[in-house]
């Protein structure tokens, strides 16, 4: 999945502005301006989207989990240079804070059925034997759901 996508959904599904994504990005130590984030969450062709890359996604969503769980002590987690599907949702379960049981749950929000076995292939190491890498459509599923259980309309 697109990194824009996926911090648009984020923003949309906990109702972040412009002020609490500058502060979970500074949660992280990456200091990002209301600019930024304004042409990360444009529509791709809009002419002054840009991208946002791995490294800054990696450090949203670490502040992300500061946000929600708290400053853990000692060092805080480093931003990965490179992501893919399976630490992007591996650092939203820890986020929230979901268990197998959870997740499962939320796939069932949007009609998605998978065993455990198959959910806890995509958190092992890619060096395990059993690792399985997560492709879009789980997240995006994954994502649509976390939108269903989370996501509050304001009145």
């Amino acid at each position: 999945m697109e990194n824009s996508d996926i911090l648009r959904k984020i923003r949309y599904t906990f109702d972040f502005n412009d002020e609490k994504m500058i502060e979970i990005f500074g949660s992280a130590d990456l200091e990002v301006t209301r600019a930024q984030i304004s042409n990360w969450l444009k529509k791709d062709d809009d002419p002054y989207f840009k991208g946002i890359l791995d490294f800054e996604l990696a450090s949203f969503l670490n502040g992300f989990i500061i946000h929600r769980r708290g400053k853990k002590d000692g060092p805080q987690p480093v931003a990965e240079k490179r992501t893919n599907n399976n630490i992007v949702f591996r650092k939203l379960k820890i986020a929230l804070n979901l268990k197998d049981e959870d997740i499962l749950e939320i796939f069932k929000l949007v009609d998605m059925r998978i065993s455990k076995h198959e959910l806890s292939s995509f958190f092992r190491k890619p060096t395990q034997d059993k690792y399985r890498p997560c492709k879009d459509q789980f997240l995006r599923n994954f994502l649509h759901g976390m939108q269903l259980k989370y996501h509050v309309e304001k009145k």
